[in-house]
């Protein structure tokens, strides 16, 4: 059988919202591929094994895919990843890329995917509980009910963007522009909940937009209904 390379998403930080299927993969296969140089430092490790203390005598991969802005550097890291990964499926050794969420979901192993089916190796994508959704049920609200639109954007990207589509939305990755992020919510007049470090130990709640600190970290997610 030809070896694998699975994209498997832990959640958003609580362990005890890892699947099933997740934490079958990470204890049935022995090669676990996590995003950067330290292993058991990234966020997904630490999630993941809490699930699975087995994760802890596993092999680990660590591929350094450092968050630069440029496009061709950006690749580059991309490319060594896939073949870092490459290295092991040709062994026979199935590869589990641990990832934040969902693994379908502005998940960094698309980018290696990508490479890894150009190359001629199977890939297979693991869904896991996505950020919006733990937030969501965190505050005990409802995205979206019965035919309201539900509007998800990365708001370091959408900026310029009036809110103005009727129903709910979704902004993702709003830590390091949070400032203009809270400007364009004012300005939506929309009633507003973030959540920063969903299902961690250091998970903060805000009600309001007035309430999100300008220095909200990286892993804030903000709902507007």
């Amino acid at each position: 059988m030809t070896a694998k390379a699975y994209g498997v998403g832990v959640g958003p930080g609580d362990p005890e919202l890892m699947t099933l299927k997740a934490i079958r993969l990470i204890k049935e296969n022995s090669v676990i591929a996590l995003p950067g140089k330290e292993p058991e430092e990234t966020i997904a490790y630490k999630i993941a094994v809490q699930a699975v203390p087995e994760l802890k005598e596993k092999e680990l991969l660590a591929l350094d895919m450092p968050m630069v802005r440029d496009r061709e550097e950006i690749e580059r890291y991309h490319r060594a990843a896939a073949k870092a990964i490459e290295a092991n499926l040709d062994k026979g050794e199935n590869v589990i890329f641990l990832t934040l969420g969902d693994s379908t979901f502005y998940c960094t192993f698309n980018y290696l995917q990508r490479f890894l089916e150009e190359d001629g190796y199977e890939t297979e994508l693991v869904p896991g509980i996505t950020s919006f959704c733990a937030a969501a049920a965190r505050l005990n609200l409802p995205l979206a009910e019965w035919d309201e639109p539900l509007h998800i954007l990365p708001a370091s990207h959408k900026l310029d963007d009036k809110m103005e589509l009727s129903g709910n939305y979704v902004l993702m990755k709003s830590g390091s522009h949070m400032k203009e992020v809270k400007e364009m919510l004012t300005a939506s007049g929309r009633e507003v909940w973030t959540v920063e470090n969903c299902g961690m130990p250091n998970e903060k709640v805000c009600r309001g937009a007035d309430e999100i600190p300008d220095d909200a970290g990286y892993f804030s997610l903000v709902i507007a209904k």
